[in-house]
């Protein structure tokens, strides 16, 4: 018998479950430095994209691109719209499959460097991710 699917718990330190999608579960980076979401397959022991099935590869790129609609959204709502998204799995940190799916412009505080492990985080506090969690249900596709 397979595990059941869990979030790794470096997850819920940063971010904020959204819902739950075909494929992936959908996080809200607590960072309000960028608009930036997390996609975690549903699928307990994956590590690398080639974990998946050829259909459920195929579903994750559909999602990451929901993904992209979404970020930026965001982007737009906080008047801050997105000029290039970042996308990556990287799995340094956390091992567990995950997608970043990060809106960027080119007068973030960190451009043209990546997000990751830089700086410290700016978290939303309480209205802000009602207000960010709120324009992702009302986005196209939330």
């Amino acid at each position: 018998m397979t595990a059941p699917f869990k979030a790794d718990p470096a997850f819920e330190a940063g971010s904020v479950l959204v819902c739950d999608w075909p494929l992936c579960q959908l996080r809200l980076q607590d960072d309000s430095r960028f608009p930036w979401l997390i996609l975690i397959p549903r699928r307990a022991g994956l590590h690398e994209i080639e974990d998946l099935t050829a259909a459920e590869r195929a579903a994750l790129m559909d999602e990451v691109v929901r993904a992209g609609d979404m970020v930026r959204s965001l982007g737009r709502a906080a008047g801050r719209p997105v000029q290039k998204l970042n996308v990556a799995a990287l799995g340094n940190v956390t091992a567990q499959l995950h997608v970043h799916v990060v809106g960027r412009r080119h007068d973030d505080g960190l451009w043209p460097d990546p997000v990751w492990g830089r700086g410290a985080a700016a978290p939303y506090g309480a209205n802000g991710l009602q207000a960010a969690m709120s324009r992702i249900r009302l986005s196209p596709g939330g």
